[in-house]
């Protein structure tokens, strides 16, 4: 397994926050632009709950850069206007640490508007901008698509945006995606946070798309965090894949994963099993594995652990209880710090192949 990319909402309505503005070094974000916060985290009912946006600037480099965000007010419930911040990283190598025994490379990242942004292996991976926590108007795309049909037609409609590197956002949820290669494609529907992605031979490939939150609260202080997602997919994806949830926390700085589904072989993560957690109708292995020396999403080379829940049994449909998989990674020791992001994640390590997301939504509540 390699490394990921670098990276939802307390509910304060009617109350103006003050802008709070703070920086940090970024290790591959591409030039990004300062922004104005985004609508409210989505909740399951499609209501926003919450506090002001988030938004900042991120910087680039190869080597890194600075990257700042700023907390926007907004005022009697209603979310900031703006858009996201403009992130990412530079292209690089994808590191090959770890990769033989079924660890991965790390990647780097600048903060900025609230979403991780994010390295992967010796190049970034662009973190989308900030769903912020904003005000009481309904936020599009939270909780829209309805009931999880499984066997429910494709989406079609949404804008397909293609880059080795690029982000942006749709209602209350960002998207990026960021390759180590030539690139893929994105195209985000509209409806929740499904979308489609499609890559060919483009290396290390990520697209995401969920929530970023901010860095500055523990999962547990949000409230409860789920998804629901059902996908196709074709083709293939090279030596390894992840479907599920991604995220980064800081202080504690972790990377983490709950996979759910892949190509072709299961994931290894490397590092040690410590432990299952039996929940959503099946059982998941839990594993901790320690990312040393790797570029990380507070900027430069850091050292790390990674957490990863992977299933037992691959699945193409179903809830994810992710606050469950928090609440089992802190009793064996496993603790996340400040939430950074939480979002759908496909990963793909080559070949030529594509993924659709008929339906996804991400709520905290």
């Amino acid at each position: 397994m390699r490394a990921r990319t670098p990276a939802l909402q307390i509910f304060i309505s009617g109350i103006a926050l003050a802008g709070l503005a703070c920086s940090a070094s970024g290790d591959d974000p591409d030039s990004p632009e300062g922004a104005a916060g985004s609508a409210g985290l989505p909740s399951a009912s499609g209501a926003p709950t919450g506090i002001s946006g988030h938004n900042g600037a991120g910087g680039s480099a190869t080597a890194g850069a600075t990257g700042g965000r700023a907390m926007g007010g907004s005022k009697a419930g209603g979310p900031m206007a703006g858009g996201p911040m403009a992130g990412g990283a530079s292209a690089g190598s994808n590191a090959t640490a770890g990769r033989s025994s079924g660890g991965r490379g790390g990647r780097g990242a600048g903060f900025g508007g609230g979403t991780a942004m994010g390295g992967k292996g010796g190049g970034g991976k662009g973190g989308g901008g900030s769903s912020g926590m904003g005000g009481a108007a309904a936020a599009a795309g939270a909780g829209s698509g309805g009931a999880l049909n499984c066997s429910g037609a494709p989406l079609s409609g949404g804008s397909q945006h293609c880059s080795s590197n690029t982000q942006g956002t749709v209602g209350s949820y960002s998207w990026t995606i960021w390759s180590s290669g030539s690139g893929g494609c994105i195209t985000p529907y509209g409806v929740g946070a499904a979308f489609k992605a499609t890559w060919n031979n483009s290396g290390d490939f990520l697209a995401r798309m969920g929530l970023g939150l901010g860095s500055n609260k523990t999962y547990d202080k949000f409230g409860t965090f789920s998804a629901d997602f059902a996908e196709t997919k074709s083709g293939s994806a090279g030596g390894y894949s992840y479907i599920g949830i991604y995220g980064w926390s800081v202080s504690p700085l972790i990377e983490f994963y709950i996979v759910d589904d892949w190509f072709s072989n299961r994931p290894n993560p490397g590092g040690s099993k410590v432990g299952t957690l039996d929940v959503d109708d099946g059982t998941y292995d839990i594993y901790k594995h320690q990312q040393v020396n790797q570029p990380a999403i507070t900027g430069g080379n850091q050292t790390f652990d990674q957490f990863f829940s992977v299933r037992q049994s691959a699945r193409s449909c179903g809830h994810i209880s992710i606050s469950k998989h928090f609440d089992k990674w802190a009793a064996l020791g496993l603790k996340l710090g400040n939430m950074e992001e939480a979002r759908i994640l496909v990963e793909a390590g080559g070949g030529n192949g594509s993924i659709d997301f008929k339906s996804a939504t991400l709520t905290v509540q």
